[in-house]
């Protein structure tokens, strides 16, 4: 079994990490049994966040009587002292459980740090010496924060975006976290859906000893796909490199993560579905992207402001609205018939 230790925490857990974001699409009953399978199997990391609806609730009724055995990291989105407390209290509650192994500020928009004003990472630190964390981390997906979080030595661990589709500034991240000792969360290591080789993308993190991934699922078979890499895990063979090279060819440059911080739209577009549509109606099964509700979705876009509030959000950088309008253009022209 292949496991990782994050930084210097001395948090030693199995290569495999349960993100519990996708739970909260499917019945309690259906996310316990996930995440009773889950664990059972070997995994004992499971990622979850105050902003994840009701992920919280579930994953504390399903790690009920065995909370010594696994480690928890949830979330903040608070810009305050006083709603970091709010948040903090309100996920030992639904998780059931007195402490929390690592607690996330949860893409802020700046590193927060002792004395910035904003009272954040005091109250971190008070949590801690309350016994109510163990950790602080942060998660982002802005390459600026994220460097400035490593560089501060004020965390513990750091999520980002990682997979064999990111650049070699997310890799510059990645060894620095690891020149500092800091744990490396890896967050949408299939690329919001859009890597399709489970195997491939598994071989290709497994080449950093000090990266733990952690696989967004909600169906027993993807589950069962992670499952069987804890006793057989992929290696990185010539025919794995030959997947990534061509999605890296397909895949690299100004596309949609589907992260979704630029929503929501003022007109209520699904711009992280709808921006990335080409991609999807293409590596994804394509019906389910032609249905009524696809195509309503789709039409939404009629309805842009060019607001250009979006764009302003994207931690990309993307040109949303641009993407939009390609991704609609494409998806009209499938519907009238065209081949892809």
């Amino acid at each position: 079994m292949t496991e990782v230790s994050l930084g210097k925490t001395g948090i030693t857990v199995n290569k495999n990490g349960f993100g519990a974001l996708p739970i909260q699409r499917i019945p309690q009953d259906d996310a316990v049994k996930l995440v009773r399978r889950a664990f059972e199997r070997g995994i004992n990391f499971f990622d979850t966040a105050r902003s994840y609806t009701d992920s919280e609730a579930k994953l504390g009724v399903a790690l009920k009587g065995i909370r010594e055995q696994v480690f928890i990291a949830t979330k903040t989105p608070s810009v305050t002292a006083a709603g970091f407390w709010n948040d903090l209290e309100t996920s030992l509650r639904l998780l059931q459980t007195d402490y929390i192994d690592i607690y996330q500020f949860h893409n802020p928009a700046f590193c927060p740090k002792p004395g910035d004003g904003s009272g954040l990472y005091e109250a971190m630190q008070q949590a801690r010496e309350q016994g109510k964390i163990r950790f602080i981390g942060i998660t982002n997906h802005r390459l600026a924060v994220a460097g400035e979080a490593i560089e501060s030595d004020l965390y513990a661990t750091l999520q980002f975006p990682f997979s064999y589709l990111t650049t070699e500034k997310e890799l510059e991240l990645v060894r620095a976290c690891a020149a500092h000792g800091m744990g490396f969360i890896a967050m949408k290591a299939l690329a919001g859906g859009l890597i399709n080789n489970s195997a491939a993308a598994y071989a290709y993190l497994a080449q950093f000893d000090h990266v733990l991934p952690i696989w967004g699922v909600q169906r027993e078979n993807e589950l069962d796909e992670f499952l069987n890499y804890i006793d057989c895990p992929p290696l990185l063979t010539a025919e794995l490199q030959t997947v990534i090279n061509k999605d890296r060819q397909e895949l690299i440059g100004s596309f949609c993560r589907g992260c979704g911080y630029c929503m929501p739209c003022p007109v209520g577009i699904e711009i992280n579905s709808c921006a990335r549509m080409s991609l999807m109606i293409r590596r994804a099964p394509q019906a389910a992207q032609l249905t009524d509700k696809a195509q309503a979705m789709m039409k939404k876009i009629e309805d842009c402001l060019h607001c250009g509030k979006c764009e302003a959000k994207c931690p990309y950088g993307l040109d949303t609205p641009r993407l939009l309008e390609e991704n609609y253009q494409d998806y009209r022209e499938i519907l009238a018939g065209k081949m892809i």
